[in-house]
C-alpha cells in the first residue's frame, strides 16, 4: 500500500492541464484569472469633485473674497463654458471638473448668500476634495495579475475600468456514481435489508460548496455490467467519482469494472483510515476516483483528495490545511496515517467522539479533520497536527 504522501503525489502527477474560458464579469466571482489584466482607461478618466460643493480657482481666489455662483454641474454632466476669475461653479459629487478649476469647497464649509458664497475653511488647500484623473488607476496598467481569486471587491473593481469579460480557470466536469444494492434515496420507504443512500449527497453538497455543480449523480445496483455502463457514460468527464465497491468482497465490483472499461489504475489502497481501499485511475487524461462506501470513509476521501486535484484544474484553494495544537492526549497504532473528525475551539483542535467510518453524526458537527502521522503513537495535548479545514 501507498503512503498518504505518496497517494497524494501520484495523483497530481496524472493531472494534464487546466480548462481557460472567458467570462462575463456578471458570473465570474469565484473563479481564478488566468492572464492578467491590464487598464483600457484612466481612473477616474477625469478630475472629480469628491463632494457636493463649489469647484473653483484657488490661485485666482484671494483668501477672503466672497466668489460669484456662475454655473452648476452635476454628476454625468460636463461644464463646457469658461470659469472667470472671482467665480465658483456649484458641483455635486462624483461630478467633473470644470476647466479652469482645482478645488472644492464642500457646501457645509461656506455661507451662501443669493449668487455668491463666502468660504468659511481656514484649512482649504489647492487640489481639496477632488479626485485627480487616474490616480485610482493609469491607463495601461496592471490592475489584476493572473491567479487572483476574484471576489466580489475585484468585480465591482473591474466593472468599474469598464472591462465586461475576463479569462479564468474553467472548474472541472465532475461526475458522480454510488454503488449498491441495499440503496434507497431519502423519502422511500424503510425496507428490511435496506438504508439510505447519503454519499451522494454528501459529494453533491460538498462539490456545490466548492461552486460546482455535478454534470450527473446516478445510483446503480452491485452489477459488474450496470457499473460498467454507468461508467462509460460518465467517462467523458474531467473527473469521475465513485463510491462502494472498491473493496474485495464477492459483490464489489468497480474495479474490475473500470479496468474493464479502458480506466488506468494508478494505486488501489492507502495507508490510512478511514478510506484504507481508496482507489485512483486515470482514463485519457480524465481522473477516476474510487471512494469508499461508508460515508464518513467517502467523505474524507473527497476532502483529503478529490478537492486537491480540483484545486490544480481551478487553482483555488477551498479547505485550508494548517497547524493546530491538540486539545488533549491521543493514542494511535502506528503503521496508518489517521483522519479524525475535529472541532477548533479557543485556537487549539479537539477529537470528536464516534470515529467509526459509519457514523455521520460526529462528521454533522466537525469543522476540521485532524491528520495523524503515519509512525508516530502518542499525541499529547498540545502536540501540533495537520488540520484541514473544513467549513
Amino acid at each position: 500500500m501507498l503512503s498518504v504522501q505518496e497517494a497524494r503525489a501520484q495523483i497530481l502527477q496524472q493531472f494534464s492541464h487546466s480548462k481557460i474560458i472567458e467570462l462575463s464579469i456578471t458570473v465570474a466571482a469565484g473563479f481564478v484569472l488566468a492572464e492578467p489584466v491590464h487598464s483600457k482607461i484612466d481612473f477616474p478618466h477625469f478630475n472629480q469633485s469628491a463632494m457636493d460643493g463649489y469647484a473653483f480657482s484657488f490661485n485666482d481666489w484671494d483668501g477672503s473674497s466672497a466668489l460669484h455662483i456662475s454655473g452648476e454641474v452635476q454628476a454625468g454632466n460636463f461644464y463646457n463654458s469658461d470659469v472667470q476669475q472671482g467665480t465658483a461653479i456649484r458641483i455635486f459629487t462624483g461630478a467633473a471638473l470644470p476647466d479652469g478649476t482645482d478645488t472644492v469647497v464642500i457646501q457645509e464649509n461656506v455661507i451662501k448668500q443669493e449668487s455668491q458664497i463666502k468660504i468659511s475653511d481656514n484649512n482649504l488647500k489647492k487640489g481639496s476634495n477632488v479626485r485627480l484623473m487616474g490616480s485610482q488607476t493609469k491607463k495601461g496598467e496592471l490592475v489584476l495579475n493572473e491567479g487572483r481569486l476574484l471576489t466580489p471587491a475585484a468585480i465591482s473593481f473591474l466593472a468599474g475600468l469598464g472591462i465586461e469579460h475576463v479569462k479564468v480557470y474553467s472548474t472541472p466536469s465532475v461526475s458522480i456514481i454510488t454503488t449498491g444494492k441495499e440503496l434507497l434515496k431519502a423519502g422511500k420507504p424503510l425496507e428490511a435489508g435496506k438504508i439510505y443512500e447519503s454519499n451522494s449527497y454528501g459529494l453533491n453538497a460538498v462539490l456545490h460548496q466548492m461552486g460546482i455543480s455535478p454534470v450527473s449523480v446516478e445510483t446503480v445496483d452491485d452489477d459488474e455490467e450496470k457499473i460498467m455502463n454507468a461508467i462509460k457514460r460518465h467517462l467523458d468527464n474531467d473527473i469521475l467519482i465513485l463510491t462502494g465497491g472498491v473493496s474485495v468482497g464477492d459483490y464489489d465490483f468497480v474495479t474490475s469494472a473500470l479496468e474493464k472499461c479502458g480506466v488506468k489504475k494508478i494505486f488501489h489502497e492507502v495507508k490510512q483510515k478511514p478510506g484504507k481501499p481508496f482507489y485512483f485511475g486515470v482514463y485519457k487524461q480524465k481522473l477516476v476516483f474510487g471512494l469508499p462506501g461508508n460515508p464518513a470513509s467517502a467523505l474524507t476521501c473527497f476532502y483529503e483528495y478529490v478537492a486537491d486535484a480540483i484545486e490544480r484544474f481551478t487553482k483555488k484553494e477551498y479547505f485550508k490545511k494548517t497547524e493546530m495544537p491538540l486539545a488533549s492526549d491521543y493514542t494511535k497504532k502506528p503503521g496508518l496515517t489517521l483522519f479524525l473528525k475535529g472541532k477548533i475551539q479557543g485556537g487549539m483542535v479537539s477529537v470528536l467522539n464516534d470515529q467509526e467510518s459509519y457514523k455521520m453524526n460526529s462528521f454533522a458537527i466537525a469543522d476540521s479533520i485532524i491528520e495523524l502521522d503515519e509512525e508516530k503513537e502518542f499525541h499529547k495535548q498540545s502536540d501540533w497536527v495537520t488540520v484541514r479545514v473544513i467549513v
